[in-house]
């Protein structure tokens, strides 16, 4: 493999692994506050672009207008399906809370299905995103570029908030002891509002940017990226914030450089991934950031 074909494909890594990151961020966040796994964070993760679609092309507004209702309109689905589906469910086992979040998992694909159609719909591209950018012998599409910046200008606002702000103390707090924070006077319903609020506009960023990078919808489109997604934050130590960005980067370099240097085995692209997992599980269970957390009973 030539240099500029090795170093064109860990641009690409890096662009896929960002949007890995972001997404696994909302796993690693509810699991961090609540010991929850989200399993609807991959169809929250599919609203987004489907929002952006029918808000340019329905309701004519402009492009960029559209990304940011699209967001929001996202993260307060997440918020809504916090206080619907999982609040009241608190302090029952584990289990019900689990059966819980497949329930809206499948609730929400079977409605957006209802609702968008299930019909595959193409996603409008403004023009910068459909530039071309080269680089001496390397060819680096403009989505890719934004795929990196973005990602990185959303994560680093996530780490002010969660390390510099009152909102992200009680986070920090309510992870450690929920029981305790409320003695303190913690807001812990509005705390974990936010946490899924947050966690859900950046999956709605990683959707658009998906969107953009792959521009075909359909209402199981956030499956496969939300597993993967899943996969990264076990990767990097799940609860934990900078480990759900380490495993999201390399899950994505090692997803593009295992087709770049096994070409005949692409079709196994997601089995291989799937192999990381079993791996991590077997050899470092907790991740590569995350810390031997005992459950409570």
């Amino acid at each position: 493999m030539s240099l500029n074909l090795f170093l064109q494909n860990v641009a690409n890594g890096l662009s896929l692994g960002s949007l890995y990151a972001l997404i696994a961020i909302g796993y690693t966040m509810v699991y961090g506050i609540l010991r929850l796994i989200n399993f609807a964070h991959g169809e929250i993760f599919m609203l987004a672009p489907y929002f952006l679609y029918f808000g340019f092309l329905i309701f004519n507004l402009p492009w960029w207008a559209s990304a940011v209702v699209a967001i929001i309109l996202t993260a307060v689905t997440g918020m809504l399906s916090e206080r619907i589906a999982y609040r009241p469910l608190r302090d029952a086992p584990k289990i019900s809370v689990l059966i819980s979040a497949i329930g809206v998992s499948f609730f929400l694909q079977n409605l957006a299905i209802v609702v968008f159609s299930g019909i595959p719909r193409s996603v409008h591209r403004p023009e910068f995103f459909k530039t071309l950018f080269q680089f001496g012998g390397i060819r680096i599409q403009s989505t890719l570029i934004a795929s990196v910046i973005v990602s990185a200008i959303f994560l680093a606002l996530l780490i002010y908030i969660v390390y510099r702000t009152k909102t992200g103390l009680a986070m920090r707090a309510i992870s450690s002891d929920i029981e305790t924070s409320r003695l303190m006077s913690v807001d812990v319903n509005r705390t974990i509002a936010i946490t899924f609020m947050i966690g859900s506009a950046l999956a709605a960023v990683g959707g658009i940017l998906w969107g953009l990078r792959f521009p075909q919808l359909f209402p199981w489109m956030g499956m496969i990226p939300g597993l993967k997604a899943f996969i990264a934050a076990v990767v990097g130590g799940i609860g934990n914030i900078p480990g759900a960005m380490l495993g999201g980067l390399i899950l994505g370099m090692s997803e593009i450089l295992f087709v770049a240097f096994l070409p005949a085995l692409s079709g196994y692209r997601d089995a291989f991934i799937f192999l990381i997992l079993i791996l991590i599980l077997l050899f470092k269970p907790d991740g590569i950031l995350g810390k031997n957390v005992q459950e409570k009973v």
